[in-house]
């Protein structure tokens, strides 16, 4: 979708909205190794996190492992149980939001 009108020149950029939220805030750059691993937890704020490089996973509360390969994300709930993780070195970006809600592609 084409971004709306702005106060300044926007030319040849479309968007899609994939969260909104409000709260605390936080925006981390993670740097996995080969078998590098932040193990099972409970999100304490939703999540957005998006490989940058390389190739990792996530899991929730089940332990399976969802693939996660450059340029795509994973959206973990305030409360989900879950872990993530790489088997060959990712690097990702992660933004917490406290309270973070994915937008649907429905919706964008």
């Amino acid at each position: 979708m084409p971004i709306g009108e702005r106060p300044f020149a926007v030319e040849h950029v479309a968007s899609v909205e994939v969260a909104t939220g409000d709260g605390e805030a936080h925006a981390f750059v993670l740097y996995f190794d080969a078998g590098g691993v932040i193990g099972r937890h409970e999100a304490g704020f939703g999540q957005l996190f998006v490989a940058l490089s390389g190739e990792g996973w996530v899991a929730g509360e089940d332990d399976v492992r969802q693939p996660l390969r450059q340029g795509e994300a994973a959206f973990i709930a305030r409360g989900e149980i879950h872990s993530k993780g790489s088997d060959t070195g990712l690097t990702a970006l992660m933004v917490q939001v406290r309270n973070l809600d994915a937008v649907m592609p429905e919706q964008a």
